[in-house]
């Protein structure tokens, strides 16, 4: 990967674990996201409306992109809800940054970029690494910690990652490049996934009994969608600058060595040793991505 999308995607990672443990505090995940999705559509609607009307940046094609991606994007916001009642930050979170690494590898192959072989080994570092980190003691590796209920929610979560990701690169390349368009791109997807996440919401009747959840106001909500929408804007553009998606979402799960490190220190949950290990393998499966990934 070029240097510039390593820079961009890093940066990302520490405002994608932020949004999540924002979330995740106010223990009620279906209405959070819901308020920060949004926050985004409306707080983005006249500013992209007016730079895409001078720049006609984006195809048809693009739009299309964005509309499909964010569908994607909408279940995933629903089923990481549905994960996060189920079960602790420190299980969910990575587990549902894991599953995708190597599923877009295999995307990849299908657009034909395949990975190359140490990237396939630094991914399936990365991936172990993700798998050991809602652990607390080598005793808790069984079938049992990892296929539950959870697992089925955090599935479908990692099934929504894959969909957005290999779309949203596929997308990348057919606009005009730059910071810019990657915002506004961005935008249209962030609208679409919230249009179809309040309809799945009010399907699935997540606002029924919403007087029984905590009041989350909007401050919080607000700060999540500035951290949701610039994590992905930089990999967005991250996305233009790298031939292969997998490499990049590969190295988004760096947010989850930061995220299980603001999750001990915040809520002083156990496992140190075996999360600090998980965080070392998903580094060195980075290192190796980043030093000899590319053909």
């Amino acid at each position: 990967m070029p240097p510039l999308a390593l820079a961009l995607v890093l940066t990302s990672t520490g405002l994608h674990a932020g949004w999540n443990l924002l979330a995740r505090r106010q223990r009620a995940e279906a209405l959070f996201f819901h308020r920060m999705l949004a926050l985004i559509a409306v707080g983005g609607l006249v500013p992209a409306a007016l730079s895409e009307w001078w720049t006609r940046s984006l195809p048809l094609e693009a739009w299309i992109y964005a509309g499909t991606s964010g569908v994607f994007c909408a279940l995933y916001y629903l089923f990481l809800a549905r994960a996060y009642a189920s079960s602790d930050f420190t299980i969910v979170y990575p587990l549902a940054r894991a599953l995708p690494v190597l599923m877009v590898g295999l995307g990849d192959i299908v657009w034909g970029r395949p990975p190359t072989p140490m990237g396939w080994i630094g991914m399936a570092l990365v991936t172990a690494g993700c798998l050991l980190a809602p652990l607390t003691s080598w005793r808790e590796i069984t079938l049992a910690r990892y296929l539950n209920r959870t697992t089925v929610w955090v599935v479908l979560t990692a099934l929504g990652t894959v969909g957005y990701s290999l779309l949203d690169k596929a997308a990348a390349e057919i606009v005009r490049p730059g910071p810019a368009t990657a915002a506004r791109y961005g935008y249209v997807f962030y609208l679409a996934s919230y249009l179809v996440y309040a309809l799945l919401i009010r399907i699935a009747g997540e606002g029924r009994g919403r007087a029984s959840k905590p009041a989350i106001g909007w401050r919080w909500p607000l700060l999540g969608g500035l951290f949701s929408f610039g994590a992905y804007w930089l990999v967005l553009w991250a996305y233009q600058l790298s031939r292969q998606a997998s490499y990049v979402v590969a190295f988004r799960q760096f947010s989850i060595a930061i995220g299980v490190g603001f999750a001990f220190a915040i809520y002083r949950e156990p496992g140190v040793v075996i999360r600090s290990m998980a965080a070392l393998l998903i580094t060195a499966g980075l290192v190796i991505i980043g030093l000899w990934g590319n053909p």
